[in-house]
């Protein structure tokens, strides 16, 4: 069995509100193992024996139903958040500033330079991620990153919990 964390993308902001109780059935109910949560943004570690793919299948379909909205849910297995943590390229800046959005390939090698409104901001390439960091905070920023665009953000404070909480279970 392998460990994997699956993160949700936009539940619990606007309006678009899932019970992280709902989230631990849903992921019982499709025979994930030891399904807990993460704080309320839509975190869930699990463990099964099933590929990537057919996970965030599985996740997206019955999470849309349930929800009656489409849900994109990226996921990384728990040596795959390790690495993501270990890669961060601003770990000299507090984590709380420093995001990893986490995207479903590779990204494109002009994603930097197709952003728009960049402030301050700094952004490094990643595996599967793009990294920002936000010397001015997140919540004022206006930075666009095209490629980014239908993927999901979680600061390094919250990408080393869940790498340390995947580890523990797979």
């Amino acid at each position: 069995m392998t460990g994997y964390v699956a993160l949700l993308r936009a539940v619990n902001v606007a309006g678009r509100q899932l019970a992280m109780a709902a989230l631990k059935e849903i992921a019982g109910e499709l025979g994930l193992g030891e399904p807990r949560t993460f704080i309320a943004s839509g975190n869930l570690l699990f463990t099964s024996g099933r590929p990537e793919k057919e996970l965030k299948a599985l996740l997206e379909d019955r999470i849309g139903k349930h929800m009656d909205a489409d849900v994109g849910v990226m996921v990384r297995t728990a040596t795959e958040m390790a690495a993501v943590a270990k890669a961060n390229p601003f770990a000299d800046q507090p984590g709380n500033r420093v995001v990893a959005i986490f995207i479903d390939a590779p990204p494109p090698k002009d994603a930097v330079t197709q952003a728009r409104n960049i402030a301050d901001e700094r952004m490094a390439l990643g595996r599967r991620e793009i990294y920002v960091h936000y010397p001015s905070g997140q919540g004022l920023s206006k930075l666009r990153i095209p490629a980014a665009a239908s993927g999901t953000a979680r600061n390094m404070n919250t990408v080393a919990k869940l790498a340390k909480l995947a580890e523990e279970i797979g």
